[in-house]
């Protein structure tokens, strides 16, 4: 099994940089309204709902639909990085999976809120 002493300081920095980017994306779209657009909401035995009543959703501004944009992006470009960093080509095929979902763990926090503080 690899261990962290065998991954680069920059790969994982930026495997750590995911995990807060992917952290701060969920936090953020927990914080929108439930419909990008506007939509009129129902009683909950209008439809089946799991939440109960739903209100009516306002939509989200351009300003959010932009910062969603821009997080998306983040994720995506932090994501590229970490896939094509050189490190990779120097773990053996076989083992590239399990190298992968160590450096996942090993740059994971411990507890959830560790994400919320540090981004």
């Amino acid at each position: 099994m690899t261990d962290t002493s065998t991954f680069p300081d920059d790969l994982l920095q930026l495997q750590e940089r995911l995990h807060r980017a992917h952290a701060a994306h969920r936090a953020y779209l927990a914080e929108l309204p439930w419909s990008v657009e506007p939509l009129a909401g129902w009683a909950r035995g209008e439809r089946f709902s799991h939440r109960g009543d739903v209100p009516d959703s306002p939509g989200w501004s351009e300003e959010q639909k932009e910062t969603v944009d821009r997080m998306w992006a983040e994720i995506r470009e932090l994501s590229i990085a970490v896939v094509d960093h050189p490190h990779w080509a120097t773990v053996a095929r076989e083992d590239v999976v399990a190298a992968r979902m160590q450096l996942k763990k090993e740059t994971r926090p411990a507890v959830l809120s560790d994400l919320a503080e540090a981004a």
